[in-house]
């Protein structure tokens, strides 16, 4: 019976095509996959707990492989995996995890944070790891506009369409915390799973409300009536900002 091993994935999602195996072989599960096939020499497949888009980052994405053979322990497979996957991607954890344990099915939760920098001047180290906006916003506004997506609710209009329709675009956000420390604004959504692009399809909304340039009741209306899909706030911040902060089992 192969081994199945458990991982804790952190990357720099800049330079890759995202999470999911691409045609270009320039997605984070293709090069985890080059790096069990250089280590023993046979192609076997990573199952993440779920895709992130190209530009999104993670800071313990979990995935799990089926090993043919067992031949070396957890520490030894991370070390090897690091040795040769770029330094924009590290294993940070390693494990055995049980036949029953599923990266993707498993998974009873998932946090994401997004970060927003909000100053005139975008200091260079949070290029591509912060939404630049340099007009003013409403912090107040942010926190409780955010207070209206937790709970169960339909978030079909905030989801951008993936080709094939959704069976049940039903989502629990459990919490919604709004930090802030000078310029930076952080929203973190802890839910028990999220829509194509619907983090950030929910910070755009949010930003919109806190420009000035939309009404919460906007976000009310689209959480009520999901099918309308409006666009007027449908403004879907960039991919830089947001981080895959934990997986929850």
């Amino acid at each position: 019976m192969p081994s199945r091993l458990k991982l804790i994935v952190a990357y720099d999602g800049a330079p890759f095509s995202g999470w999911q195996s691409q045609s270009n072989g320039n997605g984070i599960q293709d090069h985890l996959e080059n790096a069990f096939q250089c280590i023993c020499s046979e192609r076997v497949r990573v199952h993440g707990a779920g895709r992130t888009d190209a530009g999104v980052h993670a800071l313990a994405q979990c995935a799990h492989v089926d090993l043919p053979v067992r031949r070396y322990g957890a520490d030894r497979w991370r070390a090897a995996l690091n040795g040769v996957l770029p330094p924009t991607i590290r294993i940070m954890q390693c494990r055995f995890a049980a036949q029953s344990f599923h990266a993707r099915f498993s998974a009873k939760g998932k946090i994401y944070r997004y970060r927003i920098w909000n100053a005139e001047v975008l200091p260079p180290l949070e290029n591509g790891r912060a939404w630049h906006v340099r007009e003013a916003l409403d912090r107040a506004a942010i926190a409780a506009s955010a207070e209206l997506f937790v709970g169960r609710h339909d978030f079909l209009s905030f989801a951008a369409n993936r080709g094939a329709p959704v069976a049940d675009p039903a989502r629990t956000i459990r919490r919604v915390l709004v930090r802030h420390s000078g310029s930076l604004l952080s929203i973190e959504f802890e839910a028990d799973g999220f829509l194509y692009k619907m983090a950030r399809l929910m910070v755009g909304a949010l930003v919109q409300v806190a420009s000035g340039k939309a009404s919460p009741d906007e976000i009310r209306a689209r959480l009520r009536h999901p099918r309308l899909r409006s666009t007027d706030a449908r403004n879907v911040a960039p991919a830089g900002g947001l981080f895959l902060i934990r997986v929850r089992y």
